[in-house]
């Protein structure tokens, strides 16, 4: 079976109502969750020496998200990749020397 959502609304007047900000908020709470439906968030280790590498393959939306860990020498790192490209890119990074790598679903998110 296959089904199709649908938001109709009338024309948008130049003065904004309670009920048009309304749909204007859940236009931006729909299109999160169908953008979080192409992305995963991925979550690795990696040592320092590798970490321009391991950024070269999951640069993230803007920049991933790199934090010390306790071990010298080796940060976490966390990005959004596209869904379709995860398991490329884990081969990639575990190529390049990252370890732990975890992929998580995304619920919604704003972009």
């Amino acid at each position: 079976m296959r089904s199709e959502a649908v938001l109709v609304r009338g024309a948008q007047r130049t003065l904004v109502s309670a009920s048009e900000q309304a749909v204007e908020i859940l236009i931006q709470r729909l299109r999160g969750v169908l953008i979080a439906r192409q992305y995963v968030m991925m979550d690795y280790n990696c040592p320092t020496a590798v970490l321009s590498a391991a950024r070269k393959i999951t640069p993230g939306m803007e920049s991933p998200t790199v934090s010390p860990l306790d071990e010298e020498g080796w940060v976490a790192v966390r990005a959004m990749v596209l869904r379709a490209e995860a398991q490329a890119l884990m081969d990639r990074l575990w190529a390049a020397g990252a370890r732990a790598i975890l992929v998580t679903s995304l619920e919604a998110c704003r972009l």
